[in-house]
């Protein structure tokens, strides 16, 4: 096996990890928690599922970690391509986004803090807990939100990888290119534009699956180098 095959199925495999761990915390556990405008029935989910909320951090923490690992793979994979790119992909996806998800699960621990009743919060009326807890938890939505853009931004490059590398197939760069753009917009309405979520949320929720083929063509059949052709034209 090549040592570029060797170093796409790598990169596969940690890509892979992460799309498996990711939802449990950005998906699964606000969808069972969060009730929208209903600060009391959050704070009672939050009470009552908070072994499933802290199951939610360490795997935002964990798909985080893996993302560091993924695109220190994926700039040794690319590197010989267009190095500046390579390094592009690294500063977007992992540089900026992840101490920001990092920071932001502190929201999550100060919603959970907040319903605890512990003995130093009882000088606050279980309303006020209540509607604290909500807070957090929200604003640690919208924190994912914002680490969204770079989630995005991040694809741009690595398309660009892919489509001059020659050793993958371009399409999966313009699949890529769609991804980004669908994470990148959708940022853009939920924190410009909120009154448009509901129009545009299911539609950029289908493109962002852009994303997906290029995991399995990674993790299956890795990156089929072409003798004496130049990478990047």
């Amino acid at each position: 096996m090549s040592t570029t095959k060797r170093q796409a199925r790598h990169a596969g495999l940690l890509y892979l990890l992460l799309a498996l761990s990711a939802p449990l915390g950005l998906l699964i556990v606000p969808g069972k928690v969060l009730v929208q405008g209903n600060a009391v029935a959050t704070a009672d989910n939050l009470r009552s599922a908070e072994g499933l909320v802290r199951m939610g951090i360490a795997s935002e923490l964990l798909h985080q970690a893996i993302v560091i690992f993924l695109v220190l793979a994926l700039y040794r994979l690319f590197k010989p391509v267009d190095e500046s790119l390579a390094r592009q992909v690294v500063v977007l996806g992992a540089l900026v986004s992840v101490p920001i998800v990092f920071v932001n699960v502190l929201n999550e621990i100060a919603a959970l803090t907040l319903v605890s009743g512990v003995d130093f919060l009882t000088v606050f009326a279980r309303p006020q807990l209540d509607a604290l807890a909500y807070l957090f938890f929200r604003l640690h939505g919208q924190g994912i939100t914002v680490a969204s853009i770079f989630w995005g931004l991040w694809l741009f490059p690595f398309g660009l990888l892919v489509v001059r590398s020659r050793f993958i197939p371009r399409f999966l760069g313009y699949l890529l290119w769609v991804a980004g753009a669908a994470y990148v917009l959708d940022a853009f309405v939920t924190l410009i534009l909120p009154r448009y979520v509901p129009q545009v949320s299911p539609v950029t929720g289908l493109l962002v699956m852009a994303e997906v083929p290029i995991i399995f063509w990674l993790l299956i059949w890795g990156a089929r180098p072409q003798a004496g052709s130049a990478p990047g034209a």
